[in-house]
């Protein structure tokens, strides 16, 4: 492939003015005997988003490029998502630098009782905003902000600012999450269904590249001839018999290195090479589409791993022959870590895979549970109130629920002609009174009440309270303080105005020392049919990966003090010399080059217990009918740990974790 390349510029400068710019840029002093980094002007910054990249993944044998950045740089040990732990949450958390409260926006799924007809999908499918709206999708981020009257995020963007100061960007990788960081489209965008502008286009195919598939939906029809390549199309997954859940013993790379590598060769060989861009974010779906697929710990996992870190070893090398390496700050994150899905492994034991389907009982093998249905579970209890969300019929014979006794929690229905385990209504036309609306997003969910009835959320709380698969519960302020819970602002997920927020939010019960392949952390899930997922309050989800290294950043550094995605933002707008003044999240100073030590923080860790809710009836996750009561406990209430930092009078908190107590 013939690739033209644009010569490097060169400045004579002295090691004086280079000082004066990295101190007017960073208030630090580099250290005795230290090169000084490049001043903003010339700083180039590459933030590589590993989706779903669990710190403990990272080791010599699947990783040794990432072990080797990490070595030379900044390894973060005690990094925080944003709770909830999706990755449209924190990919907004990294196009602002704050969190759900401050930019407004919530999950992969939210719900906005927008019109049915919100324009079209980046597949050409039109959006129903009226209901549950899932936003990994260019043309459903563009619809939601339509209806928010250009306001889909509260703040300003790292992205715009900027491009407000000349800076060329390029947002290249995974549908939506990508996007988001550029959604006013100022910069390149290389998405996996869209590449934005038409300059980019024509950049990429006089380079041989084919385009995403679905990218002349974004322009005029007849304008752009995407052919009949399909180089974002991911790979297949190998299923069990029952043709809806995969299966690991078979299903062993990951199905999403190929579209990765595609992006990846045309950043490095058009957009950086050509292009030059001074922030770039190139987010890419392993490993965390590979572990929703097969389940963290498996061979595929592992697979998707060693195949992102050969493509961080392209990254760097493209870097070197560029000769970019000497003024790029190059910054590893995850958006979160990530879980088995399985409930409790004691009414739900791991078995074998045999002939395509569910063998024996092994405790070296497979869950075969963790998935619930709220919608359906609100229904069945006669609260007087009616359930729906986006799914419909729905089919998992496995990931329901299989007993020790090998008898499943839901034996199967028929919805007309489809087999399903579990049904419910999606949401309809007219929302009453007794309207409860389930955002189903993985591990945690939102639930909205339209009527804002108190009494319906309190009803609803109880309910949650009493079912063993739901851990902490916060509520939205205007309902006060309800027994048992703790508000949303406790987790900054609530607007000042309350606006957007759901009247509910619960994560699902987990278990961070349980193990799955060898892997801790397990937690029940939204149903989907997964082996993986994240979303809950558990510190296997919370915590995820941060490694950083370049001219501003300390060499061979353990950053022992909490750090969070929301510090994203605030420092690359510092390395770049720009201003994100309404961000929640702090510059990592204590990391860069010249920074203060570790000593002049102040840490403080707090257990934040709610109050308590008594006389319940807990209901055990082995029947969704309420007949399986657990003897023991009788009371709920919520614990959440938090870490505050304080340096020079400013202060930053993060979330740990969060867990129901019943007893």
């Amino acid at each position: 492939m013939l690739i033209r390349r644009e010569p490097m510029p060169t400045r004579a400068r002295t090691l004086a003015a280079s000082l004066i710019a990295v101190l007017s840029a960073c208030t630090s002093t580099p250290r005795a005997g230290a090169r000084a980094p490049p001043p903003p002007a010339e700083t180039r910054v590459i933030v590589f988003v590993w989706d779903g990249l669990r710190p403990d993944s990272v080791n010599a044998n699947d990783t040794p490029n990432l072990v080797r950045l990490r070595d030379e740089g900044v390894l973060f040990e005690d990094q925080h998502a944003t709770f909830p732990t999706f990755t449209m949450t924190n990919s907004a958390s990294f196009a602002t630098g704050s969190y759900p409260g401050g930019s407004g926006f919530y999950g992969n799924y939210v719900w906005v009782d927008g019109p049915s007809d919100g324009g079209l999908s980046a597949s050409g499918k039109v959006v129903d905003l009226h209901r549950p709206v899932f936003l990994e999708d260019y043309g459903a981020l563009d619809a939601v902000d339509r209806f928010y009257q250009g306001r889909l995020l509260l703040q300003a963007t790292l992205f715009e600012v900027a491009q407000a100061a000349g800076v060329t960007t390029a947002a290249v990788g995974k549908v939506g999450a990508a996007y988001l960081q550029d959604r006013r489209r100022g910069g390149l965008i290389l998405e996996e269904r869209l590449v934005w502008p038409r300059a980019l286009i024509d950049e990429l195919q006089d380079a041989g590249f084919p385009l995403p598939r679905s990218t002349p939906l974004a322009y005029p029809p007849g304008t752009v001839d995407a052919g009949t390549a399909d180089p974002t199309r991911p790979g297949p997954i190998v299923r069990l018999a029952d043709g809806v859940t995969s299966d690991p013993t078979r299903g062993v790379t990951s199905p999403a290195s190929e579209d990765n590598a595609y992006l990846m060769q045309a950043f490095t060989e058009v957009l950086l090479a050509r292009n030059r861009p001074r922030l770039a974010v190139i987010w890419l779906r392993n490993p965390d589409t590979t572990e929703h697929n097969y389940g963290p710990g498996s061979a595929a996992s592992r697979d998707a791993l060693r195949s992102m870190d050969e493509l961080l070893g392209r990254l760097r090398s493209a870097l070197e022959q560029l000769g970019l390496a000497t003024t790029t700050d190059l910054i590893v994150v995850s958006d979160h870590g990530h879980s088995s899905v399985s409930a409790p492994l004691e009414l739900f034991p791991l078995r074998a895979i045999a002939d395509g389907g569910v063998g024996g009982l092994d405790p070296r093998g497979y869950s075969v549970s963790g998935e619930v249905r709220t919608a359906d579970l609100i229904n069945r209890a006669s609260l007087g109130l009616r359930a729906s969300d986006v799914a419909g019929c729905f089919y998992g014979p496995v990931m329901s629920g299989i007993l020790a006794s090998g008898a499943p929690v839901y034996p199967g229905i028929h919805c007309g002609e489809k087999p399903g385990t579990t049904d419910a209504p999606k949401v309809p036309p007219a929302l009453g009174p007794k309207d409860v609306v389930v955002v189903v997003n993985g591990g945690s969910e939102y639930v909205h009440v339209p009527s804002r009835d108190p009494e319906a959320v309190r009803l609803l709380v109880r309910f949650l309270q009493s079912r063993e698969e739901y851990g902490p519960i916060f509520v939205a302020r205007r309902y006060g303080e309800l027994p048992g819970t703790l508000p949303l602002d406790a987790v900054r997920a609530e607007t000042p105005s309350g606006e957007r927020a759901p009247d509910i939010l619960v994560s699902f019960s987990w278990n961070a020392e349980a193990e799955v392949l060898a892997t801790k952390g397990t937690e029940l899930s939204s149903v989907a049919n997964d082996r993986g997922m994240h979303g809950s309050s558990s510190p296997a989800d919370v915590h995820n990966t941060l490694i950083a290294a370049g001219p501003h950043f300390r060499k061979g550094f353990r950053d022992t003090l909490p750090s969070g995605n929301v510090d994203i933002a605030p420092t690359v707008s510092r390395l770049l010399g720009l201003k994100l003044p309404r961000a929640d999240g702090r510059v990592l100073e204590e990391a860069l080059v010249g920074g203060p030590p570790l000593a002049d923080f102040v840490l403080e860790t707090r257990l934040r217990t709610s109050t308590v809710a008594t006389g319940l009836r807990m209901l055990l996750p082995t029947d969704p009918n309420g007949r399986a009561v657990d003897p023991g406990p009788t009371r709920y209430r919520v614990e959440l740990q938090t870490k505050t930092l304080r340096s020079d009078g400013t202060t930053a908190t993060y979330l740990d974790w969060a867990r129901a107590v019943r007893d």
